[in-house]
């Protein structure tokens, strides 16, 4: 029988390669294996391959038995934890809290903490432990990111559009990250800052049919007939679709000139997409 750290170190090499699969086979077998001792560190990293397969229920159960065994590993508590918090699962919680509380110096335990706490809604808190994922690790996006994201739950946009315009000179090609600043810079009145931001992303991201909307939208209120007629079109063969009525609306509204796309951009269609992303789990 292989040993749990031969077959772990084989794994995580798997996973670096982007063979989720192959990762998830080769801890699964071994799991299996030793059904009598269940080791988190193995179950935590074959949540992780299983959900980058798109694999929710396997994943789900595979972190809730990494919890179930124990662990003391601050970096495995937060993994794992973390994985939980995407099913809204109350061990999520108990489990991230503490990894923050028993490795406070690092990073990836506080963006780990603060980034649910800012989904949750316990803003201060969220914060103080974002602040300091940054003071650990000043020149991480992700990091830088997250704090961006929970200063826009917390209502501060203007502190939000600071941070983000930050992650975006250390990761430029994070298109997610730049449709969420486009749509802030939207929320704050500022169209035409949020229209750049968002085409830049919505070329980024032809297959994101909703980011196209928003910027077809976003450049017709803007008077920008052009970019607002191609991100249409886009929207109309991406393959994340758009409810068809949505879409039609938003054509008509590109149509009819930049007061009626603005109109129902800012009243409707920018808040609710502004509100689901940022809720998205890290």
């Amino acid at each position: 029988m292989e040993d749990s750290e031969v077959v772990l170190d084989e794994a995580l090499q798997l996973g670096d390669e982007g063979r989720w699969e192959e990762m998830a086979e080769l801890l699964s077998r071994h799991i299996m294996s030793n059904e009598d001792d269940e080791d988190p560190y193995l179950l935590c990293w074959l949540g992780v391959a299983e959900r980058e397969m798109g694999n929710e229920g396997a994943a789900y159960d595979a972190f809730k038995r990494c919890i179930a065994a124990q662990p003391s590993d601050p970096y495995v508590l937060a993994l794992a934890g973390s994985g939980l918090a995407a099913f809204d699962d109350p061990d999520a919680e108990t489990s991230l809290r503490a990894a923050a509380i028993t490795a406070p110096d690092n990073a990836f335990t506080r963006l780990q903490y603060g980034a649910y706490l800012a989904r949750e809604g316990m803003h201060v808190e969220a914060l103080e432990h974002l602040g300091a994922a940054v003071a650990l690790e000043p020149e991480d996006p992700i990091v830088r990111g997250e704090l961006g994201i929970a200063r826009a739950l917390a209502g501060d946009l203007a502190g939000a559009s600071e941070a983000l315009e930050m992650t975006l000179e250390m990761a430029p090609d994070d298109s997610w990250t730049r449709t969420i600043l486009g749509l802030i810079h939207v929320e704050r009145g500022d169209i035409e800052r949020g229209a750049e931001e968002l085409l830049r992303a919505a070329e980024e991201r032809p297959d994101d049919g909703e980011a196209q909307v928003l910027t077809a939208l976003a450049a017709a209120a803007a008077g920008w007939d052009g970019p607002a007629a191609d991100a249409i079109a886009r929207a109309e063969y991406s393959a994340e679709g758009v409810d068809s009525t949505l879409l039609d609306e938003a054509r008509e509204r590109t149509e009819e000139g930049p007061d009626a796309a603005r109109e129902l951009l800012m009243t409707t269609l920018g808040p609710s997409a502004l509100h689901d992303r940022l809720h998205q789990p890290l």
